[in-house]
């Protein structure tokens, strides 16, 4: 008996040691597994952020190119007017504005009476389950009838909780209308009895962001006091012609696209800038600095600001009069006119709203310049306490920032993110979440995750489609900048053995790309190695590069108009104004020169002339841009397989 007693003992004793052997090691590998998933989310986050200091950055350059290109004004002044936010001559009635639009008998999509009912807000989101598109005539007169609401709204929205009422808030969802559905499937539909804040940032990069400008704008006009929806730094056409939405629009609607676009611009300036709770919470889309004024912006003329990206800026004053001539139209922006022309933002004005759309909080003290995204601020904890207390306010609920659970604390849960678009990167990247703010802000937070499985994939396979998608991405960026990063890496490698070490590598990484990463957990995913860790730095390129549209062109050229690419799309379609997708071979040498000149572009005149011609496949004088782009291709090759990813630009 105590033989066998021993025995088993041991065998215990080895079971469990084994089993704890086991444990430790899954532990490790899965914190391995979260090192990498949080690594490949910093890429993403690293990189759309860069994208969107680029953006800010365009603004300026509209400004340089309308204060040097002198024959736009006379030739399209509408562009002037667009770009300084110079106000449209105002509809005097719905028939005016929407004219004489005929619903074919063809047409077999949801199908509005107005004024509006609760029917309609679920004919619409069954409408738009089955991918339905609603047709122009109604997108039109939901948009007229959202923006005479709208007019009527303050700049900060004030809602009250009951003991029996609870109010949600959603943060970002960026076109992604599964999200929205989840929502309210888990949560309900907006009604008088189940209020919602949608924290701003409603369109662009998803794919269905006109239908959720729909959903929430029928239900704002059913329920405006109980559905509150303030204005994201995504609200805004600039925006919007990089990041998806106005393709988007003309795409579903190629005869009155335009004229949607157009009056979506004067919806998205008259939303509502911040949410007060209980005159003790405060939303707003980004955050604050250390000058909010929460006075100031009360009283502002919001809807003067039809894109942040645009700061006010005063042009030619004798331009400005003419303008004011012209069918009554005030001057531009920036520039204050007496006797009743409107009011236009200072820069002072301006500042306060981009703060509060574009601005991040960190842990760091203080108040300083936001430079990865190249706008607003990041405000420190001292600075989020001061203004709290100013404003006699307990707490910050912002969004603006994918969260890889969909909220976060911060700032002593003073400053609270919430995200709502789940999967924002890449399937699986990250969870959406909103929140329920209820009676002497007792708060509860709600996580989600969309999916078509019926069940999560395991870990190591979420990990790894969004490590190879952020790599994709940052590979890209890789190669649009190649012939620098050769060249820096020649310069470090002073024996010509085409190797370099690891730190050489990482230092000549952020000198060129300047995306702040940390190159050196990076490398095992982005280049080779030797056994001494040295870097075989022309392995960054092995499966990646840009398929030339011209043989003959070269390739600092091709790389060049690759990474301007985004930039040279929105200018053009600024330009073009007919979206003809047609610029003359003249538009595209001054515009290109402009360009070069505003960017520090250094390429020779006659190369892009030369490609230009080339691109001309008709000869007729024009370049159809929108070929032009598509000619442009960065073809990846899987490391498992021989087959190749070709990314159209």
């Amino acid at each position: 008996m105590g033989c066998g007693s021993s025995i088993k003992i041991k065998k215990t004793a080895k079971t469990i040691k084994a089993a704890l052997i086991i444990q430790n090691w899954y532990r490790g590998y899965s914190a391995r597994l979260r090192t990498r998933e949080h690594y490949a989310l910093t890429v993403f986050q690293t990189i759309e952020y860069a994208d969107e200091q680029g953006q800010l950055q365009l603004s300026d350059f509209f400004s340089f190119m309308l204060e040097n290109y002198a024959c736009i004004k006379e030739k399209d002044p509408s562009i002037v007017n667009r770009l300084f936010g110079c106000a449209l001559p105002e509809e005097k009635t719905k028939l005016d504005f929407i004219g004489m639009i005929e619903i074919p008998d063809s047409y077999t999509g949801p199908r509005l009476k107005f004024p509006l009912t609760v029917a309609s807000l679920h004919i619409l989101i069954e409408a738009f389950k089955k991918q339905q598109i609603l047709h122009a005539s109604y997108v039109l007169e939901v948009l007229f009838e959202t923006k005479e609401a709208l007019m009527q709204m303050p700049n900060f929205t004030r809602v009250r909780t009951y003991p029996t009422k609870e109010i949600t808030v959603c943060g970002d969802l960026h076109g992604k209308l599964d999200d929205l559905l989840l929502i309210f499937s888990k949560n309900g539909l907006p009604s008088s009895s189940n209020p919602y804040v949608f924290n701003g940032d409603f369109v662009d990069r998803g794919k269905n962001s006109i239908e959720i400008l729909m959903i929430l704008f029928v239900s704002f006009l059913l329920y405006g006091d109980d559905l509150c929806l303030n204005r994201g730094n995504h609200e805004d056409f600039l925006m919007n012609m990089r990041y998806g939405f106005t393709r988007e629009v003309l795409s579903k609607y190629k005869i009155h696209g335009e004229k949607i676009l157009q009056f979506l611009e004067e919806v998205f300036a008259w939303l509502p800038i911040g949410t007060i709770i209980d005159e003790e919470i405060l939303i707003v889309h980004g955050g604050i600095s250390e000058s909010t004024d929460l006075t100031l912006l009360n009283n502002i003329e919001r809807n003067k600001l039809k894109s942040v990206l645009m700061p006010p800026v005063p042009i030619d004053k004798g331009y400005a009069a003419d303008l004011k001539k012209q069918k009554g139209r005030p001057s531009p922006r920036g520039i204050r006119m007496t006797g009743s022309t409107s009011h236009y933002l200072t820069k002072y004005e301006w500042e306060q709203v981009t703060d509060i759309l574009w601005s991040d909080p960190r842990e760091k003290r203080g108040c300083y310049p936001n430079t990865c995204r190249g706008g607003g601020c990041y405000f420190g904890p001292d600075v989020t306490s001061k203004f709290l207390k100013k404003n006699h306010l307990k707490l910050l609920i912002r969004s603006h920032e994918c969260k890889r659970e969909g909220y976060e604390f911060s700032h002593e849960a003073k400053v609270i993110t919430v995200f709502s678009a789940s999967n924002y990167y890449e399937e699986g990247s990250n969870r959406g979440a909103y929140i329920k703010v209820g009676f002497h802000s007792t708060l509860q937070f709600f996580q989600y995750q969309v999916t078509k499985a019926t069940c999560l994939r395991p870990l190591h396979q979420r990990v790894y489609t969004v490590e190879s998608s952020a790599m994709k991405i940052l590979k890209e960026r890789m190669i649009a900048r190649k012939t620098d990063l050769i060249n820096i890496f020649q310069l470090q490698d002073h024996n010509k053995t085409g190797k370099i070490s690891m730190s050489q590598w990482a230092f000549s990484m952020e000198t060129v790309l300047r995306l702040n990463l940390p190159w050196r957990c990076l490398s095992p995913r982005l280049v080779i190695t030797d056994q001494e860790g040295n870097v075989d730095y022309m392995s960054c390129f092995n499966d990646v590069h840009i398929q030339k549209p011209v043989k003959e062109v070269q390739s600092a050229l091709i790389e060049t108009l690759y990474r301007y690419r985004s930039d040279l799309q929105v200018i053009f379609n600024v330009i073009d104004s007919d979206h003809s997708g047609l610029i003359s071979m003249e538009e595209f040498h001054a515009m290109w020169k402009l360009f070069s000149s505003h960017y520090n572009v250094h390429i020779d005149d006659s190369q892009v002339d030369e490609l230009a011609k080339r691109m001309d496949l008709n000869k007729d004088g024009s370049i159809d841009f929108n070929e032009f782009f598509k000619a442009f291709y960065v073809v990846h090759k899987f490391d498992n397989s021989n087959k190749e990813n070709t990314n159209t630009v």
